[in-house]
Order: structure tokens, then C-alpha cells, then sequence
């Protein structure tokens, strides 16, 4: 599907409810568990969509509207939601990223992105020059990556319960 600003406004707008209904009011077995060493939970995973709506996305929306082609984003830690988060309740997580989520896109509907704009660039420190179309598109798949990742580290909890259905539900 080629890219189209409204249709990327209807992933954006709904991931904090599909977040929010998903994991809101279960009980923390679902959400602190992930896959195994080096994997996040569910619970660390809302507190990624959080660093990255603070720091990631709309900053580089903003560089890229700047018009400098050359200017470079600021690295991202994957990895800031491990102390960010700590000490959090899911309920307080999936607020936050609603908000933030919402200030955002309320920000990125202000620009009136045209399609001229959507052909602007800046540099990502390991991609080189990125289209805001991508970085857009990019922001999209995320979340939707992201949702899928959640489904699934939560789907392996029950993974050995399931007897010979197993080879019915395939999970990876």
C-alpha cells in the first residue's frame, strides 16, 4: 500500500486503545513476563512507546521539517524504559503513552503535511538521508510490530498448556 498521511493517522490514533484493552486490568503474570533472556515484556514494551514518543518520532518529524537535509537525528536508546518505567503501574504506563501519543499527533496534524513534504530529508545516524514518508511509515510498522510482539510474548505463556493444539496455533 502506498503511503497516505490519513491512513497512517488511523494506526497511529488507535495503538494506545489496542494497548489500553489488551493489557489494562489483567493481572501482572500477563505483563511482566516476556520470552526469555534478552526479550522484553509487555510491561517494557508500553514503557518503549513511551521513550519513544518522548524523544523519538516527533523530534524527528521536526528535523526533517527543518528543511536541512543534512541535519542528523539524535540516537535513540532502545533500551531507556528498563529505568524509566521502573516502579509503574501498567494502568499509569498506558495514560502516559496515550497522552504523549496524543500531543503528538496533534502536533504532526498542525504541520498540514503535504505531499511535497513528505519528500523532505534529514540523516539517520546508521541509515543516512530518510524521507519524512519513511520515518512516517517507520512509526506506523512500529507499532504494529510492537502490538504483534505483545500478542505473542503473551500467547508463549500458555504456550505448553496447550497440548496438542500446538500444532494447530503456531506461535513465533
Amino acid at each position: 500500500m502506498e503511503f497516505k498521511i490519513d491512513k497512517a493517522f488511523e494506526i497511529l490514533q488507535n495503538t494506545p486503545n489496542v494497548l489500553k484493552v489488551l493489557l489494562n486490568d489483567i493481572s501482572v503474570d500477563w505483563i511482566e513476563r516476556n520470552e526469555g533472556e534478552n526479550t522484553w515484556s509487555p510491561y517494557e514494551i508500553v514503557g518503549h512507546f513511551i521513550h519513544g514518543e518522548k524523544n523519538h518520532w516527533i523530534s524527528r518529524v521536526r528535523t526533517i521539517l527543518a528543511g536541512d537535509e543534512d541535519a542528523v537525528f539524535k540516537l535513540f536508546d532502545s533500551f531507556a524504559q528498563f529505568s524509566s518505567s521502573k516502579g509503574k503501574s501498567i494502568s499509569a504506563l498506558l495514560g502516559k503513552f496515550a497522552e504523549l501519543r496524543n500531543i503528538n499527533l496533534e502536533e504532526l496534524k498542525s504541520y498540514n503535511i503535504s505531499e511535497g513534504h513528505l519528500l523532505l530529508k534529514a540523516t539517520h545516524p546508521a541509515l543516512g538521508k530518510v524521507l519524512l514518508k519513511q520515518l512516517l511509515s517507520a512509526w506506523v510498522v512500529h507499532d504494529l510490530n510492537h502490538i504483534k510482539q505483545i500478542a505473542r510474548v503473551m500467547a508463549k505463556q500458555y504456550k505448553e498448556e496447550m497440548g496438542p493444539w500446538e500444532k494447530y496455533i503456531l506461535i513465533n
